[in-house]
């Protein structure tokens, strides 16, 4: 009666691990695959947390005409950041494309040559970017310097020879 017993248990257990197969495969199969954008928002953000800085230049700022995704699709176009730093000696040329990114940039207002703030993953230095959500690195203008005002001249008379 326990080898009848037994065979009961083996088969009770591989119909169980049989389920949570099939449960793991139509997961796999069904579930909710992130999309380019939310792939593109969470890389922004990971380097918003975790990434160095690094001072940059805007080299230029361009649309580009991108492909449509589908056949009844518009086509769209996309604006593009490119900019440059150095890390280690090497220099990086990188682009951002910063067309979700309207409400934060105003793409109007980058000048090419214009300083600007990268950031960047330290272990894969041409993982950058320029803007994000709630990070920018891009600078109002360059840094106006205080205009020289010419002091009113101290007393150097004691240094003179002769008088006293």
């Amino acid at each position: 009666m326990t080898f009848l017993r037994a065979n009961l248990w083996e088969i009770a257990s591989g119909l169980l691990a049989l389920a949570a197969i099939t449960a793991l495969a139509l997961w796999l199969i069904f579930r909710k695959r992130p999309t380019a954008g939310e792939l593109e928002r969470a890389r922004r953000q990971f380097l918003v947390q975790f990434g160095r800085l690094v001072d940059g230049m805007l080299l230029d700022i361009h649309e580009v005409d991108a492909p449509p995704p589908s056949k009844d699709a518009p086509s769209r176009t996309l604006t593009m950041l490119l900019f440059s730093y150095r890390i280690g000696g090497v220099d990086y040329q990188c682009t951002q494309d910063i067309t979700d990114l309207r409400g934060v940039v105003d793409a109007a207002l980058v000048r090419a040559g214009f300083p600007c703030t990268v950031r960047y993953q330290p272990g894969n230095p041409q993982n950058s970017i320029v803007v994000a959500e709630e990070w920018t690195g891009l600078r109002a203008g360059l840094p106006v310097l205080p205009a020289y005002d010419n002091p009113e001249p101290q007393d150097i008379s004691h240094l003179r020879s002769g008088r006293g």
